[in-house]
């Protein structure tokens, strides 16, 4: 299967500005293609999987990625839906633009990639100059027939976040001109500022240009709710912020309507083994063969190997209601999951049960405790007295408790 057969086959494919020369650069020649990613954050989400797997896709084909990380774009703010952005200082732009390049070098690697920051050159733009060399080809119908535009109009857009078009164009002229980059990716959302690019190209360059703009639909589950979401909020990729065990889980848990649009989006399985996934997905659902090799393939891919058999052993645990085996390491990535709070020595279980509302009451917890409904670090508990030590914490810290056969938290000595 060609290249982007396998992108339109995937669904990573919505709108094309030149379907013709965008089959020629990505089933005949090896190209420079570029996804920009602004620095909001310290972290990227699980959202923005879609490119990075999209770009692993091309790069495996044999094409060039071009990262480019937003230093510039991250201090004006991509037009949100419903309300202004709040500004970032230069500092914090360009400190969350340097994690989020070593973030995505983790994936694309250092060789056969450019990483470049848009602070580089638009730093260098006077405001006359802007306005001169790069606002005269932007007509303001033009820009406000837009829909990220159209849909601020009611409720008002400044002119910082108005001028975001312009800045990205400047970095699609940028790269076509100086690294003969012909592609730009982005998400459906993107759409505007992609072919605004390719507008000012076309008007600084002339009409022969064969720079090319691609999108991708935004990832939706099939409920309609926004992707990468959990009860706790963003699903990050740094693991600092979300551990192996919650990716895994999120994707374990996912719907059978939602399996097959994300093994092909955010998976490097091929068309084969995607297929029979889905196949058996459909004849056998309760296998949920196709939720686990989802969750183990973007586990491995976001954290590694080794990570994703952390998550596993974590989950067995769970599911068995035994941790004494686990490692330091997978405790800690239990106290980023269920509720864990610090105690010191020779706290009563009676009030760890309420502190960590195992129990609402210190009554309600002698019942569970009586009815031998308690175990500590795998062994029941029925003394009413009993305490927690340092001498029964696993690893010197660490202390599991559970109510029932569902009910977990961890206790840590401090």
């Amino acid at each position: 299967m060609k290249l982007y057969d396998d992108l339109i086959w995937r669904g990573m494919i919505k709108d094309v500005s030149d379907e013709e020369q965008a089959q020629k650069h990505l089933n005949e020649e090896q190209v420079k293609f570029y996804c920009g990613f602004d620095p909001t954050g310290e972290s990227l989400t699980v959202g923005h999987l879609v490119q990075i797997v999209r770009m692993l896709l091309l790069q495996k084909y044999g094409h060039t990625p071009i990262v480019l990380i937003g230093g510039a774009t991250g201090l004006i703010g991509d037009p949100k839906q419903t309300s202004e952005r709040k500004l970032l200082t230069l500092q914090e732009s360009l400190s969350n633009a340097e994690r989020i390049k070593n973030q995505i070098e983790k994936f694309l690697g250092s060789e056969n990639v450019i990483y470049v920051n848009n602070y580089d050159w638009i730093k260098n733009i006077d405001t006359i100059s802007f306005l001169r060399d790069y606002g005269k080809h932007f007509n303001i119908n033009y820009m406000l027939s837009k829909d990220v535009v159209q849909r601020r109009l009611d409720i008002g857009i400044s002119y910082t976040e108005f001028s975001y078009m312009i800045i990205q164009s400047i970095d699609f002229l940028e790269l076509y001109r100086d690294k003969d980059c012909k592609i730009q990716f982005g998400g459906s959302d993107q759409w505007g500022n992609i072919t605004a690019g390719l507008e000012l190209i076309r008007k600084v360059l002339g009409d022969k240009s064969d720079a090319v703009g691609l999108s991708s639909p935004l990832l939706l589950k099939a409920d309609g709710t926004k992707f990468g979401k959990s009860e706790s909020g963003a699903l990050w990729l740094d693991e600092s912020l979300t551990s192996a065990y919650e990716l895994y889980q999120y994707f374990m848990n996912a719907a059978d309507a939602d399996i097959s649009k994300f093994l092909r989006t955010l998976t490097l399985l091929s068309k084969e083994e995607i297929e029979a996934l889905e196949k058996e997905a459909i004849e056998f659902p309760e296998k949920r063969s196709a939720q686990k090799m989802v969750a183990s393939e973007i586990v491995k891919l976001v954290h590694g190997e080794e990570a994703l058999k952390e998550a596993l052993r974590v989950t067995e645990a769970l599911f068995k209601g035994a941790f004494s085996d686990l490692t330091k390491n997978e405790f800690l990535m239990l106290t980023k999951t269920l509720d864990t709070i610090a105690i010191e020595e020779n706290i009563l279980l009676i009030d760890c049960l309420v502190a960590l509302q195992l129990a609402q009451s210190r009554r309600e917890a002698r019942e569970f405790i009586i009815n031998g409904a308690v175990s500590v670090n795998d062994e029941k508990i029925i003394d009413l007295n009993y305490s927690l030590s340092k001498q029964h914490a696993l690893h010197d810290l660490y202390v599991a408790i559970r109510r029932g056969k569902k009910k977990f938290a961890i206790a840590k000595f401090i």
